[in-house]
């Protein structure tokens, strides 16, 4: 595997396993750092190696690759949650610094592990059991009442891996293949919230920690299509409460770079946890343009132990609109004429393919007034995706 080229001076490189946006967003952070970034690709193609020289080709899955990888980096993270637990393993033996550490990762990897510590920690999360058998999910069922939500405890994300069902039957494939893996499914009560929050903060391995103002985020069948910056109107003391819940899930889990806390408001100012991503996040696409430091940036600053940046907005409000792949594959145009409609807006692609309900890329705007920054913002998102023609 071919070294990345170090800068001189000392810089040191910065290693992402998974060549997706994620990695690819951080390109740009990381020149203006000094440092040298390389990224484990799974194709030449890949979104992050379109954009990073060093972009070896290698699957996260493979030990030997991934191994051969981290050893000419100073410091590995990641794109995303899904590098199996011997991989992991096979780095903590190497003497790989890795951010997060696996015993951090595990509770983004895992839901049941993820549910039962922050129960332990006495953060408030839905109600929720481990069921390997129908009798349980009838029992849970007939205790929360049903429906209830279903999740496969490992490998689900934007809707994936979640269901919604009214009785035991509509689990029979999942208990089964449960089983068949030696595993149970999350069962949690459906939740009757008033909106989707998310707290987004970065943490240092000496403990440095900074968090960025709670967000509101806006599903759309499953997928997050808004998000804005603060959450309009949310309660003082429930936004304090909410990001100490998340200073303290980071501390107390030990976790590295920055994590992402997505929760549900609830009635009364009140929040559940619903996932967490220790990782870069799509909740917080909207600080590259709306803060004074982006999350890609901080996340490099975190696992690399520099101080880490402020989170402060640069604006009073900052509206993120994600775009989504439609029936139209060439961008380009789209991508011009929203530029020239809208010169405040910032759009970024992330190289990739269009296929429908694909997440390709964003628009961030930021300004005074709210309502018109969530028009601009759709309607870049829109015309880019094919939805409108004007």
């Amino acid at each position: 595997m071919t070294a990345p080229l170090r800068a001189p001076g000392g810089f040191p490189v910065v290693g992402i396993i998974g060549g997706g946006q994620l990695a690819r967003m951080c390109a740009g952070p990381a020149a203006e750092l000094a440092l040298t970034l390389s990224v484990l690709a799974e194709a030449p193609d890949a979104s992050a190696a379109l954009v990073v020289p060093s972009s070896p080709v290698g699957a996260h899955s493979d030990v030997e690759a991934v191994l051969a990888f981290a050893r000419e980096c100073d410091v590995v993270t990641f794109d995303h949650e899904h590098v199996p637990s011997d991989v992991l393993a096979a780095l903590a033996d190497a003497g790989v610094s890795m951010h997060p550490t696996p015993e951090a990762l595990v509770f983004a990897q895992d839901k049941l592990a993820m549910r039962r510590r922050l129960t332990e920690l006495g953060i408030p999360c839905p109600r929720w059991a481990e069921a390997h058998t129908a009798a349980k999910v009838s029992r849970f069922g007939e205790d929360v009442g049903w429906p209830v939500v279903a999740k496969t405890p490992r490998g689900g994300y934007d809707g994936k891996g979640v269901r919604v069902v009214s009785s035991a039957d509509e689990l029979e494939d999942w208990l089964e293949r449960a089983a068949a893996e030696g595993s149970g499914l999350l069962l949690e009560e459906r939740v009757g919230f008033t909106r989707e929050l998310a707290v987004l903060l970065a943490r240092s391995p000496s403990g440095q920690a900074a968090a960025w103002p709670v967000v509101e985020t806006v599903q759309t069948d499953g997928i997050c299509t808004e998000v804005i910056a603060p959450a309009p109107g949310i309660d003082p003391d429930l936004a304090a409460r909410a990001t100490e819940a998340g200073l303290r899930v980071a501390g107390e889990l030990g976790v590295t770079g920055v994590l992402a806390v997505e929760m549900f408001e609830l009635p009364g100012a009140e929040f559940v946890v619903n996932e967490l991503a220790m990782r870069p996040h799509n909740s917080g696409h909207w600080s590259m343009d709306g803060a004074v430091t982006g999350q890609f940036e901080q996340h490099l600053r975190a696992v690399l132990d520099l101080p880490l940046g402020s989170p402060r907005p640069r604006h009073p409000w900052t509206v993120m609109g994600n775009v989504l792949g439609g029936d139209h594959p060439e961008l380009y145009p789209a991508y011009r004429h929203v530029m020239a409609r809208d010169p405040e807006a910032k759009v970024h692609l992330y190289g990739k393919g269009v296929r429908p309900g694909r997440k390709i890329g964003h628009v961030n705007v930021s300004g005074d007034t709210l309502a018109d920054l969530r028009t601009r913002a759709r309607h870049a998102a829109d015309y880019i995706e094919g939805t409108i023609a004007e």
